[in-house]
């Protein structure tokens, strides 16, 4: 096989360039080639993955499946008959089931749903088993996609029910006598809950949303329809607003209650939550909490805060700081990893990664390297690196979430009213007047609107 190598260091096969046994780069149509099984050859796991995540940086997924079609059908050809029906059919079809499996997304596509049952209808051998691993593999992605759909549906139901708090507070004040306390005050329960909707969220982004979100407008891309239109990372950003309206909440339960007691003693409860989504792995809620602490709006009531304990504050704070790259929060993530890959139960498996720091960790890696290296051959290196990131994510997002579910607690967590960062502050100097004449002027303005 090709990745046995010679004894040199540095070898080159037919445009595939190996350092050490290590594919390092490659021109984009060997590469393509090197992804297509033949009678004697499959493409090891980690390369498909690899490639089918970074190709789309350089061509569309349908133009890389209609090559891999002309590929396979050529491979097929080759063949002496038995072989066909023994070694390559199974193979390609193997090829497809990673594709399926893994980016489902990329048969939203018409023109991929369209190659994908023409190769399968070609390959066909008449043999039984075949006709039901490609009957297989066609109804389990034709389920990915149907549930996906059901998602964003159900997505844009809660995202326009969601109304802005201080317009219902003016219209009907009576609607929003009810606050988190009311609905939950255990915060184990309520980290549990908050659980459930992270690893919801999670489950249904794609790997290839990391890329795409990359790459907003591919130079190359003159194809309108095509599916990079498709709202290209819905989900990541489904994900990352999601972060923003809890921060958003956090800030307005805070804000909200007219007594000093009452505010100092939900801080308190949302420090507790935090503490609990921290024992649990939850990071990404840990740090949205945070953030809706130290909201200016939340972070200027010093008499409130004066009644709060907050030593437990200042070690999540501490866990999350920022400075060297956040070093505590990295060592905490390597934590809940170990311990999620040597897991007994669901519970030990749960890994919530701090989601902008991800994503802003692969933008770095993307900017941080060229794609091409100067002879016109696709960087590899760089995408086994990437890949290392996604196929990491991929593990987390598969976690099905342990906890009992409460309809009412989620309810409320998702479509609660929530204030705006104007109307924020408006509570907030009512509660605890202006202090300074910025503030005083901050106020008078916001209460003309």
């Amino acid at each position: 096989s090709v990745e046995d190598g010679g004894s040199a260091k540095e070898e080159d096969y037919e445009g595939l360039y190996y350092h050490e046994n290590n594919l390092v780069s490659g021109s984009l149509e060997a590469l393509i080639e090197h992804l297509v099984p033949t009678v004697a050859y499959f493409p090891d796991r980690t390369y498909i993955f690899t490639f089918l995540l970074s190709s789309r940086l350089f061509i569309h997924p349908y133009e890389l499946m209609s090559k891999v079609c002309h590929l396979c059908v050529d491979q097929q050809r080759l063949a002496d008959p038995q072989a066909r029906v023994r070694k390559i059919a199974p193979k390609i079809l193997q090829l497809l089931t990673e594709w399926t499996e893994t980016f489902p997304y990329d048969f939203r596509d018409e023109r991929m749903m369209k190659s994908l049952k023409e190769l399968t209808h070609r390959l066909s051998t008449g043999d039984e088993l075949y006709r039901k691993a490609v009957q297989q593999m066609t109804q389990t992605l034709i389920r990915k996609l149907t549930t996906l759909s059901q998602y964003e549906e159900a997505l844009a139901k809660i995202n326009s029910s969601v109304t802005d708090r201080l317009t219902v507070l003016k219209t009907k004040p009576q609607a929003i006598q009810r606050d988190i306390l009311t609905i939950c005050s255990d915060p184990f329960t309520l980290a549990q809950q908050l659980t459930h909707i992270e690893l919801e969220r999670l489950s249904y982004i794609g790997p290839e949303e990391f890329i795409q979100a990359l790459v907003q407008k591919d130079p190359l891309d003159n194809d309108k329809r095509c599916f990079s239109d498709h709202k290209k990372a819905s989900n990541l950003e489904a994900y990352v607003e999601w972060f923003n309206r809890l921060s958003y909440l956090v800030a307005t339960e805070i804000c909200m209650p007219v007594k000093k007691k009452h505010r100092a003693r939900v801080i308190e409860f949302f420090i507790d939550v935090a503490r609990e989504c921290f024992n649990i792995g939850n990071f990404n809620s840990l740090m949205a909490i945070i953030t809706g602490m130290n909201m200016s709006p939340v972070s200027r009531l010093k008499k409130t805060w004066g009644k709060v304990k907050t030593a437990k504050f200042d070690i999540l704070e501490h866990q999350m700081d920022p400075s060297s790259n956040f070093y505590n929060y990295r060592t905490a993530l390597r934590g809940a990893t170990q311990r999620s890959i040597t897991a007994h139960s669901s519970r030990e498996k749960i890994v919530i990664p701090f989601f902008s720091l991800l994503i802003k960790d692969i933008y770095f890696l993307n900017e941080g390297c060229a794609n091409r290296l100067p002879n016109g051959h696709v960087n590899f290196e760089k995408f086994w690196e990437l890949a290392k990131q996604v196929m990491e994510f991929m593990t987390w997002k598969k976690v099905e979430c342990p906890f009992d579910r409460d309809r009412k607690i989620l309810q409320y967590l998702l479509t609660a009213p929530v204030f705006s960062e104007d109307a924020l502050y408006l509570a907030s100097y009512e509660s605890e007047g202006p202090e300074n004449n910025m503030e005083k002027d901050r106020w008078k303005s916001l209460r003309c609107v």
